[in-house]
């Protein structure tokens, strides 16, 4: 594919000299500039076409590129900075700075060319054509002992497709502290520039790894004395009885060791031999009685809600340091106030609140 005209005759922004040279030079190594993955964007949520060895593609978005810059994972071919009267400013010039420390071209197009290579994807002026960013074995990660700390917390996904619930979900977990994320290398969405402009670049910095046997990799860890907490839908009353696997409710959960959260397929949900595996399905119920076709959530909402819900048991979590401030401050009327409004929320009062209470 060509390069559009005004794009192949930009400029250098201090030196005045053509850039049709850059460009050749990138499109004979690495073929059209953003490589296969860019003409797939518009088909990503289907996941249905391999990338090939080693092309490049085009990382779009701001926050993507800075953290893929910061975090020096990629080669860098080049910086293509949208054309503007003003200068840049924040982190646009920090993306410049960035790049002539490490001495990557950066290219000066247009609006309208950057939209043209990106699809129409939202890249709010900047593009980065990259090396692909893939999960590494999982056999590279380091295991540490449950006795190590008792609060570890692994996100397994298992044949995620959509780019964009996979960068959400990712995006979650770096928020909330997940330590590390597997994923099935098997019927599951690569690590494209959807997923990372969906996680709003968290995918450039987390440590995401990958097996080829996920039920294999669970039983191995549930040796090892870590928790493996599947997840399932909201379940009728003939599931709860037949199923072989207790299920409990997210906020009923004692985070107590280290653990293992398994979240499935956007529509299939968990195979039975990675359910198998799990030694407790974790569910999220309704506010309110729910017509058929609405009984799950959004696989990325699922994911923030038990993370959030597992997350905020962490000592020093900042939900829980505020928490324990409203409840024992009786100096302050209006801290004491709140924190009954605190307790009477059903989030902050039910499930392991309450056995901690037993306990204590």
């Amino acid at each position: 594919m060509a390069l559009p005209p005004a794009v192949g005759t930009a400029t250098w922004p201090c030196c005045s000299l053509p850039l049709t040279r850059p460009f050749s030079q990138a499109t004979r190594r690495w073929g059209r500039p953003g490589g296969e993955e860019l003409g797939r964007l518009p088909l990503d949520d289907l996941a249905s076409m391999p990338r090939s060895a080693g092309g490049p593609e085009l990382l779009f978005g701001l926050s993507p590129c800075l953290l893929a810059l910061r975090a020096a994972r990629r080669r860098v071919a080049r910086l293509l900075l949208q054309a503007c009267r003003s200068g840049l400013q924040g982190q646009r010039a920090e993306l410049l700075r960035a790049a002539e420390e490490r001495a990557i071209p950066v290219l000066r197009p247009r609006r309208r060319e950057l939209d043209v290579l990106c699809r129409h994807q939202v890249h709010q002026g900047v593009c980065m054509e990259v090396s692909p960013l893939r999960p590494r074995p999982w056999a590279e990660a380091e295991v540490a002992r449950p006795g190590d700390d008792p609060q570890q917390l692994w996100l397994v996904l298992e044949g995620l497709q959509d780019p964009r619930n996979l960068g959400a979900v990712l995006r979650s977990a770096h928020f909330l502290g997940v330590d590390k994320v597997i994923t099935s290398r098997r019927n599951s969405c690569p690590l494209t520039p959807v997923v990372s402009k969906a996680s709003a670049g968290a995918m450039e910095v987390m440590d995401v790894f990958s097996t080829d046997d996920l039920a294999g990799f669970l039983q191995a860890r549930a040796r090892q004395g870590w928790l493996v907490a599947g997840t399932v839908g909201c379940p009728g009353p003939e599931i709860a009885l037949s199923s072989k696997i207790p299920i409990t409710r997210c906020l009923d959960f004692l985070w107590d060791r280290p653990t293992l959260l398994v979240l499935g397929n956007e529509g299939s949900g968990l195979s039975r031999a990675v359910q198998a595996s799990c030694q407790l399905l974790l569910t999220i119920l309704p506010g309110r009685q729910l017509p058929p076709g609405l009984e799950s959530l959004n696989v990325s909402v699922a994911a923030g809600i038990l993370l959030h819900s597992i997350c905020s048991q962490r000592k020093g979590f900042p939900v829980e340091r505020r928490r324990e401030q409203l409840l024992h401050d009786p100096q302050d009327p209006s801290a004491s106030s709140e924190a009954a409004r605190v307790a009477q929320h059903p989030g902050l009062s039910s499930g392991s609140e309450k056995k901690r209470q037993d306990r204590g």
